[in-house]
């Protein structure tokens, strides 16, 4: 009997996680198509087949929504950074960080769109120690990219100075204000690695 519980029970997770998944992939479409501020949990409900009252039992709220897809993209620029960074073809560890990082961030708004979602006061929200949790992850990427000790607090404040840059350089490729004002990717993110980059 305990077998069939447990396997009962181990179904309903997987279950779950299913609908969750679905539910973020419905919403991921809204996003792209709509813009991520404008994101609804009844257009991501619509897009997924459910009612919008089935939503509230995976997401409490639109700003969980957006927390949510956050800290899946934020999981997707770790990777990448990751990734580029062991494989760097002939840049510097952070300049194939950054690059990738830069690539990622350009091309989604729910980091921007989570910003906004997240409260005023520090909580103890899932989405939010998620998002959280998500983000650090990323920043310890880029740190080790960059050659930067992650106990040290000064160059933990690098690292975070560098990442505002990577995404408030994002916005600005994103808008086209960067090659506006004459400024390439490749030379900003060379400043940056001159700037933050130690020697591995």
């Amino acid at each position: 009997m305990a077998m069939v519980n447990e396997a009962r029970r181990e179904r309903r997770v997987r279950s779950r996680e299913a609908t969750r998944a679905a539910i973020l992939d419905a919403a991921r479409r809204v996003a792209a198509r709509d813009g991520a501020r404008h994101l609804s949990l009844r257009a991501a409900a619509a897009e997924a087949g459910f009612a919008p009252a089935a939503l509230y039992s995976y997401f409490e709220s639109k700003d969980a929504l957006l927390l949510a897809l956050a800290a899946e993209d934020l999981v997707a620029i770790s990777r990448a950074m990751r990734s580029a960074a062991e494989m760097h073809n002939g840049a510097t560890p952070l300049a194939a960080a950054s690059a990738a990082a830069l690539a990622l961030l350009q091309n989604t708004e729910s980091i921007a769109a989570a910003s906004a979602a997240l409260p005023n006061r520090p909580g103890s929200g899932e989405s939010e120690r998620q998002f959280n949790g998500r983000l650090i992850a990323a920043l310890t990427a880029l740190s080790q990219a960059a050659g930067r000790s992650t106990k040290n607090r000064s160059e933990q404040v690098d690292v975070l100075l560098l990442a505002a840059t990577l995404t408030g350089l994002a916005v600005f490729v994103r808008s086209g204000r960067l090659a506006a004002l004459g400024f390439s990717t490749d030379e900003i993110i060379a400043r940056l690695d001159a700037r933050y980059s130690y020697a591995l």
